[in-house]
């Protein structure tokens, strides 16, 4: 029976007893015995249905049934050619049965029933979705558990994505990454040089650099003579940094004079969504770049910056513009403040506190009133706070904490040799102040102080010291600076450049002849860094105990040194001695945590080698800290690092 002709017999028994029971009723009511009379069609309607329903119910029995098998036949029919694979597993991984689209498409026809599918495809099976390549095609496999008694079986559906996933892959490698390329310090290189010798340098690097593109799709523009844009394609890019920018070492075969060289700072933005943004991270590369001295790549990416290069030490810049600019706003923010502050890093050393020692005395003769901020139990340059002590008086020093409990928001903060937030004297000091400058002259770390009001920082430069000492010069101050402040600042000054010898400028005998013009005193600097007797023999050894490795010399000093802090760097300067040896690496355990210092000639960029172990610096002097970890398993990292490096 149909679906139509059902609904209609039952309007038809519903028509049928409404039409018998209401005479019925009304005479039945009113007492008259023709109430049976009319009470009879209602019995045999009754008997009516009761027989029609018996038949019915067959037919929908009959039906429902039909229906079931109809619908059971059209699934399987529709599973079998669905445009997607499917397949059946058990538990084990046995194949139970497949559609057509499975086995034309996914198993290429093999007979693969009864057997283990996980031992033929490595899957995983526990995966709700996955992408998984398959013959040369990418699939979307995704699972359908289910249980039938006590098997538990699962379906898999197999979505063709290769066509998706090569387009997807056609997108990301053609997503344009933007390069700003600069020459290095171009107009210093060049300024003494002939005209046709500054032609024949600028040909070299425009040849370079278009040889450079050639071998992409990108496209190169010049911007300004020392400065270039490049547009390139990921796909492009990828293969550069997989050759670690080699154009860094090309563009420095280009000779200017017979001392100089063409060296190129490259800033990547890499990875960007639109090439606005690619140019803003490529600014931000660049800056990065330069920050840390120049003569590298940096490439800004998600997880922070990656660097390539910077294995030359740079060209010193000759100008002292920038310095008179920064000195007149350092200036101009120090009287508009009501007091300043000058912190540098912890453990501060000679440079760190005898640049806020300098600077300090700077400030005092502009009338402001001043304070340098130092831990006295922790600090390298006891020497210095002792003299300072002795011949000024001890309110120019001020602890952590008490310089937290007096700094106003109309304070002055001064932040000297450091930019890294992680190793501030107190960083809860920085976190308070309102108004902050840096000075420094460490290659650029990625976690710098990124709210400076003025952020004077010179990689190029000897110390800190050299830098305070050539903004004070432009610095209109009420008298001369004392002697003992210069004195301060000529000690950071040999401290970083060993008496003169590492990365010494022109204007780093400038400062120094500056200082000493003010009175410095040679010799009393010099007994700044006189040591004990222990001290010496603890140098002594630990030199002693050095193993060379290549032209690496490493050494481990024992637990029982005293000052391991300042014997340390001293010992690894001694070990630069030795013939044969270009780096040099030291290193202590204080309270669970392993230091490394390292000091380097110049050929070895041990900035690098300590990055890589969490720490920073500069190219001569760097270290680190790695906690919870020995020394041994400490210089097995170590060699690592420089095992990889080569």
């Amino acid at each position: 029976m149909k679906p139509k002709k059902h609904v209609l017999l039952w309007v038809l028994i519903v028509f049928l007893i409404i039409f018998t029971l209401i005479p019925s009723v009304v005479l039945a009511y009113r007492g008259t015995s023709y109430g049976l009379l009319f009470s009879l069609p209602s019995v045999l309607c009754a008997v009516l249905i009761a027989v029609i329903m018996g038949r019915s119910n067959k037919h929908l029995v009959r039906y429902a049934a039909q229906l079931n098998e109809e619908c059971e036949r059209t699934e399987l029919s529709a599973l079998h050619n669905l445009p997607l694979g499917m397949c059946v597993l058990d538990a084990n991984g046995i194949l139970l049965t497949h559609n057509r689209s499975f086995a034309e498409q996914v198993i290429g026809g093999a007979d693969l029933f009864g057997r283990n599918l996980l031992e033929i495809m490595h899957f995983d099976p526990s995966a709700a979705e996955q992408d998984y390549v398959w013959n040369g095609r990418t699939y979307r496999i995704s699972s359908l558990p289910y249980q039938e008694g006590d098997a538990e079986l699962t379906a898999y559906l197999w979505s063709d994505m290769t066509e998706l996933s090569e387009l997807k892959a056609e997108y990301e490698a053609s997503r344009p990454s933007v390069l700003l390329i600069l020459v290095d310090n171009y107009e210093d290189l060049i300024q003494n040089s002939k005209e046709s010798a500054k032609l024949e340098t600028s040909v070299a690097v425009e040849k370079l650099l278009e040889n450079f593109i050639s071998q992409t799709s990108g496209i190169l523009r010049r911007l300004k003579n020392d400065r270039f844009i490049a547009v390139i394609e990921e796909r492009h890019m990828e293969k550069i940094i997989k050759e670690k920018f080699r154009i860094l070492d090309e563009a420095r075969a280009i000779r200017v004079d017979e001392k100089n060289c063409v060296t190129f700072s490259i800033g990547v933005g890499y990875g960007a969504a639109t090439l606005q943004e690619g140019e803003q991270l490529a600014a931000q590369s660049l800056d990065m770049a330069l920050g840390r001295g120049g003569d590298q790549a940096a490439v800004k990416t998600e997880n922070g910056y990656r660097f390539f290069g910077g294995v030359s030490k740079g060209v010193e810049k000759k100008s002292r513009a920038k310095t008179r600019i920064i000195a007149g706003a350092i200036q101009e923010l120090i009287l508009r403040s009501e007091n300043v502050f000058i912190m540098g890093h912890r453990f501060g050393d000679l440079d760190s506190i005898g640049s806020a020692c300098g600077l300090a005395g700077a400030v005092r003769l502009l009338g402001v009133p001043v304070s340098v901020v130092m831990d006295p139990q922790k600090n390298l340059a006891s020497q210095i706070v002792s003299m300072m002590e002795e011949e000024i008086g001890g309110d120019l020093f001020l602890t952590p904490a008490q310089a937290v409990e007096t700094i106003t928001e109309h304070t002055l903060l001064i932040i000297v040799d450091t930019h890294n937030k992680d190793i501030l004297e107190s960083e809860k000091l920085y976190k308070l102040a309102q108004n902050v400058v840096v000075i420094d002259h460490h290659r650029k770390n990625v976690n710098f102080v990124d709210n400076a009001l003025v952020f004077h920082h010179e990689p190029y430069a000897s110390s800190a010291c050299e830098m305070v000492t050539e903004l004070i010069q432009y610095f209109r101050l009420d008298g001369v600076l004392n002697s003992c402040y210069a004195d301060c600042l000529l000690s950071g000054i040999m401290l970083d450049t060993k008496n003169f010898v590492m990365r010494t400028g022109v204007r780093t005998f400038e400062a120094a002849a500056h200082l000493r013009k003010i009175g410095a005193d040679t010799v009393k600097v010099k007994c700044l860094f006189s040591g004990s007797i222990e001290a010496y023999r603890s140098r002594t050894d630990i030199v002693g105990s050095a193993e060379i490795v290549d032209c690496y010399a490493i050494a481990i000093a024992p637990d029982d040194v005293p000052d391991v802090r300042l014997v340390a760097p001293q010992a690894a300067d001694e070990l630069l001695s030795i013939q044969n040896v270009n780096a040099a690496f030291v290193i202590y355990e204080i309270n669970h945590v392993v230091y490394i210092s390292a000091r380097s000639l110049g050929a070895v960029n041990v900035q690098v080698i300590m990055e890589n172990l969490g720490g920073g610096g500069h190219q001569t002097m760097a270290a680190t800290q790695i906690p919870d970890i020995t020394v041994q398993d400490a210089k097995i990292r170590l060699l690592q690092v420089i095992s990889d490096m080569k």
